[in-house]
């Protein structure tokens, strides 16, 4: 397949509506996309190296945790595509509950609900397995090596970019009103300059995070998950009556997985299986290819926005660990359930209700090499800085996956020991005629999977290019009939999908709608192209 700039996947800038601050990026050695300009630049030095594309995506996730602590951490989930020697591997790395959690456990401490952060809501960490497991299976370059930019930024320091200050900031105000108990001190000693929330363009480090790194590169993750920074996480957590210890963290592994596909006009739009909500994106895209996609046309937005509305409400009432599913992923995804799903669209918004069931059924970064090696690759610790806990000595964030079991018991996604709950983070990988175009994703909670779908179909519907399918204004089902706009999505649009019933409101703040990177490979050349998100510091290292 090749890639044309006036073709197959790519419009002429010069027709399209929203001129971007940058132009899609063109190189053929290497290229790393993702939110932070340093995290980049450290992928594409192990680029220049002799890694490759994992290599490089390891480097690049690393260093995030420390130049983008106000999005992922070492002690997060993660998630991986891997496109290798023309093979797609999925991988899994997100962490089950500690074998201790469960309802009665909350019972029993006086709990009737999951608090949102504190060790209760900490899950076991997943993303310092992935880095080693990639390192294992597909690295060329020692994981110390690999590692060492990261460990340079965190114990040398950086400034603090624009995006990255005011998250960092908003959240050191939020903290400071409503963390005020012992287990929380620590964040704010790792996480302030002289006490003191930093500024915009000081310079910050963490050594006690470098020093985890540099441990976690030695031993290939196992310090972080049966040694020294094991026994400081269990210590940590039994003092002020968590659940996660360090035979939780002894007994976790990652899980290579079959990643799932579903296929949408030409292209097959690849996911990682659930517990992600990959398939949410997935099932809105087999929904939608039943409609007609017009640019710029109130129909084709509003049938966009209903899809993706039956889609969400099934995620949301179904997906957890599969094994707990009560219908099946192929149910999901086949032609039965698209037009099925789309023959309830109408001419009018509507509150969507699950799919009767039939009887009986955080931080992004893509990395490509000059061989045709390519990583679609995610982490995060959720809501920010994830739970507000921060074990002393370490420079470690820890998650609150924990946050979105259900009590229920009649739920899928109910709280039981060791299982993992319906997780946020998703990568993307694009492919066509069993050949690969390449990674995208878009970050940021419930948005991730509407991302996806809009980048999709920019791409595909529309033959944007990676830039321009990401500069597109976005929209964002909330629940029921809502559905939020960025500020400068037309107005003649709002007003149309408006009389069509949807409650639409304008966003103040574009900070919710995601924030995403693509790579596209042309086939018959090599040469990569590569978007990166204006709504964020995002760059895009190239070679």
């Amino acid at each position: 397949m090749s890639l044309k700039l006036k073709g197959e996947l790519f419009v002429d800038f010069l027709h399209y509506p929203y001129p971007s601050k940058r132009n899609t990026v063109i190189a053929n050695r290497g290229m790393v996309a993702t939110s932070q300009p340093l995290a980049a630049q450290a992928g594409l030095d192990i680029l220049k190296k002799g890694g490759n594309a994992v290599d490089a995506a390891i480097a690049t996730a690393a260093a995030l945790t420390v130049v983008e602590p106000t999005s992922n951490g070492i002690g997060g989930d993660a998630f991986a595509l891997v496109w290798m020697r023309d093979e797609l591997y999925g991988l899994n790395a997100s962490g089950p509950s500690p074998k201790s959690f469960s309802k009665k456990a909350l019972t029993e401490r006086g709990l009737d609900q999951i608090p949102m952060h504190g060790v209760i809501p900490v899950t076991v960490p997943g993303a310092p397995s992935a880095w080693a497991a990639l390192s294992k299976r597909f690295g060329k370059l020692p994981l110390s090596e690999v590692l060492a930019p990261a460990i340079s930024y965190a114990e040398e320091g950086y400034p603090i970019s624009v995006t990255l200050g005011h998250y960092w900031q908003s959240a050191y105000k939020k903290y400071k009103k409503n963390f005020t108990s012992e287990e929380f001190q620590h964040w704010f000693e790792t996480f302030s300059i002289d006490g003191r929330m930093p500024e915009i363009g000081e310079v910050w480090n963490s050594p006690a995070h470098g020093d985890t790194l540099r441990k976690i590169a030695k031993t290939n993750g196992e310090a972080f998950y049966k040694g020294e920074v094991a026994d400081k996480i269990d210590a940590f957590i039994r003092k002020h009556n968590g659940f996660l210890t360090k035979d939780d963290l002894e007994s976790y592994e990652p899980e290579w997985v079959n990643p799932i596909k579903v296929h949408y006009k030409g292209y097959d739009v690849w996911e990682i299986p659930p517990n992600g909500q990959g398939i949410v994106a997935q099932m809105a895209l087999n929904i939608y290819q039943h409609a007609e996609s017009k640019w710029h046309d109130a129909e084709t937005l509003h049938n966009q926005i209903e899809a993706m509305k039956l889609a969400y409400t099934d995620g949301k009432a179904f997906i957890t660990e599969t094994i707990d599913m009560p219908i099946n992923v192929e149910t999901l995804l086949s032609k039965t359930y698209g037009e099925s799903r789309f023959a309830e669209i109408s001419n009018t918004a509507l509150e969507p209700k699950p799919f009767d069931i039939p009887k009986g059924g955080t931080v992004y970064l893509a990395t490509a090499d000059a061989d045709g090696n390519m990583v679609s690759y995610i982490q995060s610790n959720y809501m920010g800085f994830g739970s507000g806990v921060v074990i002393p000595e370490t420079g470690v964030a820890l998650q609150n996956r924990g946050y979105d079991f259900s009590l229920d018991e009649a739920h899928p996604n109910f709280l039981k020991p060791g299982k993992r709950t319906f997780n946020t983070i998703i990568p993307g990988f694009l492919t066509k005629e069993n050949e690969a175009v390449g990674p995208f994703g878009v970050m940021g909670g419930y948005m991730q999977p509407q991302g996806h779908f809009q980048v999709i179909t920019s791409t595909v519907d529309f033959a944007l290019n990676p830039q321009a399918a990401l500069d597109m204004p976005r929209w964002q089902w909330i629940g029921e009939k809502r559905v939020e706009v960025e500020p400068h999505f037309p107005n003649y649009l709002v007003q149309a999908l408006q009389r069509k019933g949807h409650d639409i409101r304008v966003a103040v703040d574009g900070g919710s709608f995601g924030r995403g990177q693509i790579i596209w490979r042309d086939q018959k050349t090599g040469v990569l192209y590569g978007g990166t998100e204006p709504r964020t510091d995002g760059a895009i290292a190239a070679w």
